[in-house]
Formats: structure tokens, C-alpha cells, sequence
């Protein structure tokens, strides 16, 4: 087994090197500056993720406040003997 192995480095050694190994460094530098550059808006971004969350927290107080309901002038009963919205009375119309 470890002359299979030997032989199979060997012949890696022996093999002319990829042509993609020589602009894989090129590629390396190029996504670290760019990480770096993404590092830098991280102000930014945060100052934006508080904006959002503080209209957020706003809008969730707003609609979780209690409402004061006005008292309406005329209840309505699908029983009752004056219900604007009972049938006969819509079928029937201005008679």
C-alpha cells in the first residue's frame, strides 16, 4: 500500500501544474478587498437595522394602544323590529 501511494505522488509531482493554480492568488486578494470593503459600510448598515427597528417598535406600539370606541347613535339587531339591514327592509326599498 505505501508503494501505490508513493507511486501516486510521484506521479503528482511529476505533472505540470494546473493552469488555474497561477491565477488563483489574483482571485484570493481580490475577494479579501472586496470582504474589506463590505467590512467598511458596516456603520451603515447597522445605522439602518436601528432605523428599522425603532420604525418597527413604533409602528407595533401604534397599533397595539388601545382604540376608544365612540358610541354608535342607532344599534343594530338582525332582531330587532328596526333594523336598517334586515332583509324585507332592503328588498323593499323606498315604498
Amino acid at each position: 500500500m505505501n508503494k501505490a501511494l508513493d507511486e501516486a505522488l510521484g506521479r503528482l509531482a511529476a505533472a505540470p501544474p494546473h493552469p488555474g493554480l497561477t491565477t488563483i492568488e489574483d482571485g484570493v486578494f481580490a475577494r479579501v478587498r472586496e470582504e474589506a470593503a463590505f467590512a467598511g459600510q458596516a456603520s451603515q448598515r447597522l445605522r439602518a437595522g436601528v432605523v428599522a427597528g425603532l420604525a418597527a417598535l413604533g409602528l407595533g406600539i401604534a397599533a397595539g394602544s388601545p382604540v376608544i370606541a365612540s358610541p354608535s347613535s342607532e344599534a343594530l339587531s338582525p332582531f330587532g323590529p328596526a333594523s336598517p339591514l334586515a332583509p324585507s327592509t332592503l328588498l323593499a326599498g323606498d315604498r
